[in-house]
């Protein structure tokens, strides 16, 4: 039986934020990475959500004083997020692992202390189902 375990990409793989990171920091490493979005984990490791372009993007059209140069001094906690990439446990189901990846480009993975443990993608769930198609 395939469990989440198998798709798991750990934290040490996978770039993530700090969620007292700022805004120029998450552009920045969007920019490097060529992501369109990074999970944010906060200071006991736990996962605190994902922070999108959009979100960023949001921020900037909804405050006209701020710019690229200044988002340095903007906290990524002043960020509002409006998707929200709900985690699966490590236990999930593939039912529930499906679930989210039918909705979300990734899905966190948390231990069972909603410790951040790695991510799964949505790619790697497709080509596992595109084998069972005979």
């Amino acid at each position: 039986m395939t469990t989440v375990a198998f798709f798991v990409i750990p934290k040490q793989d996978v770039v993530f934020l700090d969620k007292n990171a700022t805004m120029r920091q998450a552009l920045e490493k969007m920019e490097y990475h060529r992501y369109t979005a990074i999970p944010i984990i906060d200071e006991l490791g736990k996962y605190a959500g994902t922070i999108t372009e959009g979100d960023l993007l949001w921020k900037i059209k909804n405050n006209p004083g701020l710019t690229f140069d200044n988002t340095a001094k903007v906290s990524l906690k002043q960020v509002p997020q409006r998707m929200k990439n709900l985690p699966v446990s490590i236990n999930a189901t593939m039912e529930e692992l499906i679930g989210r990846a039918i909705e979300q480009n990734f899905i966190p993975v948390v231990d069972d202390d909603d410790v951040f443990i790695g991510i799964v993608r949505r790619r790697e769930i497709i080509e596992y189902c595109s084998k069972l198609i005979p």
